[in-house]
């Protein structure tokens, strides 16, 4: 399944005529999701860079669609994700690198997936011990693309998301005080899923 995690662009234009910016788009900040709180470790070999070093590119609001640069390179540095991006410069890609410079468009955003989870419970650390529960820790995830948004739904690094189906459930959420499992969490999931295409029939 691909998440999402939005910030404030975060940028140096490096060569202008190049087209050229450095950006940071994930930190170890917390979100909280409908399961809890979640947390992108970036401890060393926690990030798998090899998507977007590899065949990294920059798109329009995480449409596929809207290619507007190339992912040169991409690092973390001092628990950030930063990458080093060029925009195209065809007419459509250049109206967003335009924005962009002139502070229009401010946003960020990283789809990823995550492949392993740490479990905190409430009141307990973590098994490197730099963060307390309860929360749910990826320490093993991936990112495969960068964006620049529109509308982000948070203007601090790690705070907010796009394009995640949203609980179902409208009342206020009951105080917690252990992380949900994954099982539980793949089962919202799916039903969210299921929900949103019996929407659409």
């Amino acid at each position: 399944m691909q998440l999402n995690r939005d910030a404030a662009i975060d940028f140096r234009a490096v060569d202008e005529v190049k087209r050229q910016v450095e950006l940071s788009f994930s930190s170890e900040e917390p979100y909280e999701r409908w399961f809890g709180l979640e947390i992108l470790s970036h401890s060393e070999g926690s990030m798998d860079l090899s998507r977007l070093n590899e065949i990294g590119c920059l798109l329009y609001n995480h449409s596929r669609d809207k290619v507007i640069g190339r992912i040169d390179k991409a690092w973390t540095e001092n628990g950030r994700g930063k990458a080093l991006v060029t925009f195209d410069e065809d007419a459509d890609s250049d109206v967003i690198y335009q924005k962009v410079k002139s502070g229009t468009l401010k946003g960020v955003s990283v789809g990823y997936r995550v492949d392993s989870w740490e479990e905190v419970a409430a009141g307990k650390t973590s098994s490197d011990g730099r963060f307390t529960g309860p929360c749910s820790i990826a320490l093993k995830w991936l990112p495969f693309e960068i964006s620049v948004v529109s509308i982000p739904a948070d203007a601090t690094v790690g705070v907010g998301r796009e394009m995640e189906i949203p609980f179902s459930n409208t009342s206020a959420p009951a105080e917690r005080s252990e992380p949900k499992s994954i099982y539980f969490k793949q089962l919202q999931l799916n039903n969210n899923f299921i929900g949103g295409f019996q929407d659409e029939s």
